[in-house]
C-alpha cells in the first residue's frame, strides 16, 4: 500500500515510518508539505498518490494554542481539511490523530466514543474540529483519540529520566488521571484498521489507567532509580491550558470491530526502557 504519513518527524510518525517498512511509505513533514497551504496540498496528492493517508501532523503545544488560536486552527482544522480533501481528491483513506482533550474531564468513568465531547480548551477545541472537517469531507476515515502518547522523541518518560540524573526527589500531579500509551501500540493500531473497511470513530490507548505521579514511579521502579516522588496537585501547577482531570479512554470500538491490540500500559513501558 502507499501511504502519505504526515508529521513524520514526531513521535507517532517515526514509530508508523519504522513499522510501515513492508509498504510504500510517503514520508513528510511542514518542511516538505504544508498542510495549511491548500493548493499545495493538492497539487502533492495528485502527484503521489497515495492510496492511505497517516495525518499525524497536528499543533500540539497545548499551553501555546491558548496564545495563539489562529496557528492552531490553521494546523488542526485547515490543515485536516485539506488532507482530508486530497484524500476525497485521489480515493485514499485517512487514519487522523485525535486526542482525549476532546472531552473536559470532569466525568469518573471511562469515555467511550459515542460519549458527548466538551473540549474545555483551544488544542481540544480545534482537534475536535478536525475530526469533524474530516468526518464531513471523507466517509472513508479512521478517526483515532488516544493520550498521553510517549515514543521516539520528547516525552514526559524521557523528561522524569532526565530530571532523575540531577535531582533526588520530584513533584509530580497525582489529581490527573489518564493512560500513558505507547506508539508502538498506536502504530500497530492504526495499520490493522488501514487495512479493514472498518471506518468510523476510534479510542485508541493502552490498557489501564493511572496519575502522573503513579506513571513516574513506575518509571523510577522499572529503571531502579532511588527517587522520591512526591504527589502535588494541579492547582500547585497552573499552566495556560486546563488539564482534564480524568481522561480515560475505553477502546470500545475496537473492541466491537477488528479487536482491541493494545497493551497494558505497565507492558507497554516495560518494552520502551528496556
Amino acid at each position: 500500500m502507499r501511504i502519505l504519513v504526515t508529521g513524520a518527524n514526531g513521535q507517532l510518525g517515526r514509530e508508523i515510518t519504522k513499522q510501515g517498512q513492508n509498504h510504500e511509505l510517503i514520508v513528510t513533514d511542514f518542511s516538505a508539505l504544508d498542510i495549511t497551504d491548500g493548493q499545495a496540498v493538492a497539487s502533492f496528492f495528485r502527484e503521489v498518490k497515495p492510496q492511505a493517508v497517516v495525518h499525524c501532523a497536528a499543533y500540539t503545544n497545548v499551553d501555546g494554542a491558548e496564545s495563539d488560536m489562529d496557528g492552531a486552527f490553521r494546523v488542526n482544522v485547515i490543515g485536516a481539511q485539506n488532507i482530508a480533501a486530497g484524500c476525497l481528491e485521489t480515493g485514499a483513506r485517512m487514519a487522523y490523530v485525535s486526542t482525549d482533550y476532546v472531552f473536559d474531564g470532569n466525568g469518573n468513568t471511562l469515555y467511550r466514543e459515542s460519549d458527548p465531547v466538551n473540549p474545555e480548551t483551544v488544542y481540544g477545541r480545534t482537534k475536535f474540529q478536525g475530526e469533524e472537517i474530516v468526518r464531513q469531507i471523507l466517509g472513508r476515515h479512521y478517526i483515532l483519540r488516544t493520550a498521553w502518547l510517549y515514543g521516539d522523541g520528547n516525552n514526559f518518560v524521557r523528561t522524569m529520566l532526565k530530571l532523575a540524573a540531577d535531582h533526588t526527589s520530584l513533584k509530580v500531579v497525582n489529581d490527573q488521571i489518564g493512560t500513558p500509551t505507547s506508539t508502538v501500540d498506536l502504530a500497530k493500531t492504526i495499520f490493522q484498521l488501514l487495512n479493514t473497511d472498518a471506518y468510523g470513530t476510534y479510542h485508541a490507548t493502552c490498557q489501564g489507567q493511572c496519575s502522573w505521579y503513579d506513571f513516574a514511579r513506575e518509571i523510577f521502579k522499572k529503571t531502579g532509580k532511588n527517587i522520591d516522588v512526591l504527589p502535588v496537585t494541579t492547582a500547585q501547577f497552573p499552566r495556560p491550558a486546563k488539564r482534564p482531570a480524568y481522561s480515560v479512554l475505553d477502546n470500545y470500538m475496537l473492541r466491537m470491530t477488528v479487536g482491541d491490540p493494545m497493551r497494558e500500559w505497565k507492558e507497554a513501558l516495560a518494552q520502551y526502557l528496556a
